[in-house]
């Protein structure tokens, strides 16, 4: 089992700055990609960016040139610097993590609350 807290949230400015960690417990040698995803009031959740154990990423679009996600394997943990934030960033934010040991599984954080404020 792969355990996942999230750190990070808040609530700030259009235009400002949030930095959002993850810090992975249990059997982090299993773990392959670690992520963020993030889910609006009243809309489905989706990616926002994922990074591989190689360093490898992939964004979203609409986070393109604001945010930057990164890991380190040493201490299993990956963050998401966010920058210029928009009033529709405001969502909540969950670290996801796929492990594979035999078969591939995939495990969340509970979450945390970014709110931008126009």
């Amino acid at each position: 089992q792969v355990q996942l807290v999230e750190s990070g949230g808040g609530l700030v400015q259009a235009g400002g700055s949030l930095r959002l960690s993850c810090a992975a417990s249990g059997s982090i040698f299993s773990i392959d990609t670690m992520g963020w995803y993030r889910q609006a009031p009243g809309k489905q959740r989706e990616l926002v960016a994922v990074i591989t154990r190689g360093g490898s990423t992939n964004y979203a679009d609409f986070v393109k040139g604001r945010f930057t996600i990164s890991r380190d394997n040493a201490k299993n943990t990956v963050t998401l610097q966010m920058n210029s934030l928009k009033p529709e960033d405001t969502a909540i934010y969950y670290c996801n993590a796929v492990a594979v040991l035999i078969i591939r599984t995939t495990h969340w954080g509970q979450g945390t609350q970014v709110t931008v404020s126009s």
